[in-house]
């Protein structure tokens, strides 16, 4: 089982009942944070930039980590997302072949930092999906939708079946092609 950094939180909230508004429309958002604090703190940020609620007068009705449902079989997601350069803002989309959603949202984060120098607080995702094998766009997922795809191993070196028959020196070279 591997564990990620980021996890998709589902946060419910809404304004706090006034005399004039006495059921306050209710806002859900999906977002992925290190934990259900930074979801929090996530989940006000957006709701202070979108609609005219703020944590001090509003409220978190519920918060719930989202599981993936199927964990063992792999598939396409995209993901689009706006990120702060140095420059400006930009908005982007990829795709990555993994088994979870989490996977895929890790990855973009390391690859966001690794090619453009993005901070993580710096990315704001828009939208994710799952995306069908013929809807694929991107040339680094869809060359692994090959029926017939075949991953060699080109380098193999025979180990000695016991420690007994181990030696620092051989007298031949070995075969690593086989």
């Amino acid at each position: 089982m591997v564990t990620y950094r980021f996890h998709q939180y589902q946060v419910v909230g809404r304004g706090l009942p006034t005399e004039t508004e006495e059921h306050p429309k209710i806002y859900r958002m999906k977002l992925w944070a290190t934990n259900e604090v930074r979801a929090k703190s996530k989940f006000w940020y957006f709701l202070r930039k979108l609609k005219k609620v703020k944590k001090s007068n509003g409220q978190i009705l519920a918060i719930n980590e989202i599981f993936e449902k199927n964990p063992t079989t792999i598939k396409n997601y995209g993901i689009w997302l706006r990120y702060q350069s140095r420059t400006g803002y930009h908005n982007m989309y990829k795709e990555y072949r993994d088994t979870t959603l989490n996977g895929a949202v890790e990855h973009m984060y390391d690859e966001m930092a690794s090619r453009h120098r993005v901070r993580h607080h710096c990315i704001q995702i828009i939208k994710t999906a799952t995306i069908p094998a013929k809807l694929c766009k991107r040339e680094s997922t869809k060359q692994f939708h090959d029926s017939k795809i075949k991953f060699p191993l080109v380098f193999r070196k025979v180990r000695p079946p016991t420690r007994k028959l181990k030696t620092t020196y051989k007298a031949t070279r070995p075969n690593l092609f086989m």
